[in-house]
């Protein structure tokens, strides 16, 4: 062991970072990027891990305090620690140098260009359709210079059944994929909420982060004149 010192109190980021240099556990915590709790079980299917093995890296993301644990009844639920923790998943996305490989495959194809065209980063909306979304939301003037709402946008925020007592405030978070933009913070999250609860945005069925926005979500955006189309300039 080194016996080397430092002149400061550092951070140990070293530790963290060793954890997440694992592919594995790299995986599993994009997979929680989608704000839901998972069982063991169930990112050993999505990593291609057998249980004990899943159970190991979980017991590792747990330890570090990357992950956290719940039990209910002979399950065990793992979730991301906090919006912390997603938002350090988040940024590593953005420096990344490369993904994680997929099957050469028109199903992994499929799911790839999915995330790509929307998803959620924790608690927020993310890929094109979130950055779409902010993108128009600032244009429209629902949203200042500095990502909160203007008196116009809360107003929407009323008409979409979002409490605005006390008002939500937005942060920018860059998104990994689109390398711009997307809403996050309490509003983010509030918006997130609330599209899921109306319906207007839903999962696709067997990607359970990629979010696609439905035809009742594409007609609510329209009547308050925004244009979340892949194709909009604005």
């Amino acid at each position: 062991m080194s016996n080397r010192v430092f002149p400061e109190a550092l951070p140990d980021i070293a530790a963290s970072a060793a954890v997440l240099a694992d592919p594995s556990r790299a995986a599993m915590c994009a997979a929680l990027m989608d704000g839901r709790a998972w069982t063991v079980g169930e990112l050993g299917a999505y990593t291609g891990l057998a249980r004990s093995t899943a159970s190991e890296h979980v017991d590792v993301l747990v330890g570090c305090g990357l992950a956290a644990a719940v039990r209910q009844g002979r399950h065990r639920y793992i979730r991301l620690a906090g919006e912390d923790v997603a938002n350090v998943i988040e940024a590593l996305g953005v420096i990344a140098g490369g993904t994680l490989p997929t099957p050469p495959s028109l199903r992994a194809w499929t799911a790839n260009k999915s995330l790509r065209e929307g998803r959620t980063c924790y608690r927020h909306l993310a890929g094109a359709l979130g950055v779409r979304l902010s993108e128009q939301l600032e244009a429209h003037g629902f949203i200042d210079d500095h990502w909160q709402p203007t008196a116009s946008g809360i107003h929407l925020l009323d008409s979409w059944g979002i409490l605005t007592d006390p008002v939500p405030s937005g942060v920018q978070c860059m998104d990994s994929t689109e390398r711009r933009f997307h809403l996050a913070g309490p509003l983010g999250t509030a918006i997130c909420q609330a599209f899921f609860a109306h319906g207007w945005v839903a999962r696709l069925p067997g990607n359970k982060r990629a979010a696609q926005l439905t035809p009742s979500g594409s007609a609510a955006l329209r009547a308050a004149d925004l244009n979340v189309d892949q194709h909009s300039d604005s």
